[in-house]
This record gives structure tokens, C-alpha cells and sequence, in this order.
């Protein structure tokens, strides 16, 4: 096979899989206008159409469908040998893309990326902050960090932080005016800051847990957001009690901008993961982050 001919087929199938040509001419470091018309020389030198393209989707053609599952296992193949090869170099290098929530980008990688970058100034990393639960198989991603809970069962998956904590907070102007909840239920007669939940759109209900006992409460308010840091800053504008991840917090009530509440029905959960798809040869750039993680 020559050069050109594993290029146009590598190209092939990173679009087939992305099923967009924006994302796979990302992953591939190309325009979208490169990787088209790579296509197109690929489909006419072999003389059959491969991909059917609309305005908003592109998906291969029956004898894309054939080719595609013929040549992905050699593909994985060779870019698993590439990447043995690869790990000789003293540097780890490459693109590493990686799928994660807005908290997990913000209170984990924002703090670490200068002293991940003066240990490993070639690698390229693309971080996707997403809070919607995504496959990072299917969207070409290295990696991802999730919550515990939210994992599949086939990843391989590092702690990256212990256990978290979500504390019910509120000024204490707003608790003088309405009252300090002493059971989860009393939170029903107040003024609380609604989650919309990424995933399906759902209001987030309430989880608290006590000697055993575990409760799940819908609450009603003024204001519904989907982002954490909304929420904070309404809470921090006396808008209403807010339930938000406790290291998120945690400066405001030292500060005594806030108070918490429901202090001992508050239950800790399984924290970050860092996770991957099991693979015999896990890229260089992946194995570098994997490490530094480890030893912080």
C-alpha cells in the first residue's frame, strides 16, 4: 500500500466514524476542505461513491459501509504499531483529545495544564468541556473524566479526586428571613436554585442520605439553570438555597458568605475518573497524562 493510498483510507474511516467532516478533519490536524477533497481522490481512483453528504450529516454508502469494516481492524492495527514505536521516543507526543465536565475542566485540569505542559511541551491537548454524558469511543476521543456513577462498565478508569460532597448553602440574610430547613422535606417551602440536568433535560432532584435512610427531593423556585456556577452566584445574590459540590463552595463558607444546611443529610459520592477504552496499546500522549495524574 502506498503512502497516499493509507492516508485517503485513514482519512475514509475517521470521517465514517465522526460521521461529520469537522470532526475528523480536527482529529486528523486537517481543514475540513483538505480532508473533502482527499475523499473525493480516494472515491474516484477507486470509482464507486463512498459517502453520502447532506448539508447536515454525512454517512457512508453501502460499498463505504463494506469497505469501512474491512479496512478498520487493519487500520487499528498499524496505528497500534505506530504507537509502540512510538513510546521509544524520551518525549511523548501527539494530539490527545479529551471529553469532560465543566467542574472537572475548571477545579482539575485548569490547575495542573502549566505543570503538564514543562513536562510534555509536544503533545497537543484538546480538551472538549461537555457536560452531556458522551461515548468517547464513537466521538474519537482519548479519554474522558466523569463521576463514578456515570461510568460504563468496559472502561478502564483512574480516581482522580476522592470522594465529593453536595452541601445545601444559602446567605444567612436569606435563612433570617426564611427560616433554617432542619429535614430535606422542609426544603419544599423554600426558595431553591433548580439544575437542569444535561442528559435528558430532567430537573436534578435533590439526593440526601441519613442513617441509612435516602431521600430524593424536588424542589421549587425562582430560577432553573445548567450550569453550576449560575446556581453559586445566584445563591450568593440571595436568591435562594442552592445545592452545589462542596469544594466548589467551600471559600464562600469560610467566608461566611454562606451558610450550609442539612449539614448531616449530606452524602458523599464517588468522585472523578479519569477513563479510557481498554486497548493493548495505549497511545504515548494518553500514558503521559495517565502518569502525571497518578503521581498528583
Amino acid at each position: 500500500m502506498r503512502g497516499a493510498e493509507f492516508h485517503e483510507l485513514r482519512a475514509f474511516a475517521s470521517v465514517v466514524n465522526h460521521r461529520s467532516f469537522v470532526r475528523a478533519a480536527a482529529q486528523l490536524r486537517v481543514s475540513p476542505s483538505a480532508l473533502s477533497q482527499t475523499i473525493r481522490a480516494l472515491e474516484e481512483r477507486m470509482g464507486v461513491r463512498l459517502l453520502n453528504r447532506t448539508t447536515r450529516s454525512v454517512a457512508p454508502t453501502e460499498a463505504g459501509t463494506r469497505l469501512v469494516a474491512r479496512i478498520a481492524p487493519a487500520l487499528t492495527e498499524l496505528q497500534a504499531a505506530v504507537n509502540e514505536v512510538s513510546t521509544m521516543r524520551e518525549k511523548p507526543a501527539g494530539l490527545l483529545r479529551i471529553n469532560v465536565p465543566r467542574m472537572a475542566a475548571q477545579q482539575v485540569l485548569a490547575p495542573l495544564l502549566g505543570a503538564f505542559y514543562k513536562q510534555h511541551p509536544d503533545i497537543v491537548f484538546d480538551i472538549v468541556t461537555q457536560d452531556a454524558l458522551t461515548d468517547v469511543v464513537a466521538a474519537g476521543f482519548d479519554a474522558g473524566i466523569r463521576l463514578g456513577e456515570r461510568l460504563e462498565k468496559d472502561m478502564v478508569a483512574m480516581p482522580i479526586t476522592g470522594m465529593l460532597e453536595m452541601v445545601a448553602v444559602a446567605t444567612p440574610s436569606y435563612l433570617s428571613r426564611h427560616g433554617v430547613p432542619k429535614h430535606p422535606r422542609d426544603l419544599q417551602r423554600h426558595r431553591c436554585i433548580n439544575i437542569r440536568m444535561p442528559t435528558d433535560g430532567s430537573l436534578y432532584r435533590w439526593e440526601f442520605e441519613k442513617s441509612r435512610q435516602a431521600l430524593e427531593i424536588s424542589v421549587e423556585g425562582p430560577l432553573i439553570v445548567t450550569d453550576w456556577e449560575l446556581a453559586l452566584r445566584a445563591a450568593l445574590d440571595d436568591v435562594g438555597i442552592a445545592y452545589i459540590f462542596e469544594h466548589a463552595v467551600a471559600p464562600w463558607i469560610k467566608a461566611k458568605k454562606l451558610t450550609r444546611v442539612l449539614a448531616d443529610w449530606s452524602p458523599a459520592f464517588p468522585g472523578l475518573y479519569l477513563y479510557y477504552p481498554s486497548r493493548r496499546h495505549t497511545p504515548p500522549a494518553l500514558r503521559a497524562l495517565i502518569e502525571f495524574l497518578r503521581k498528583r
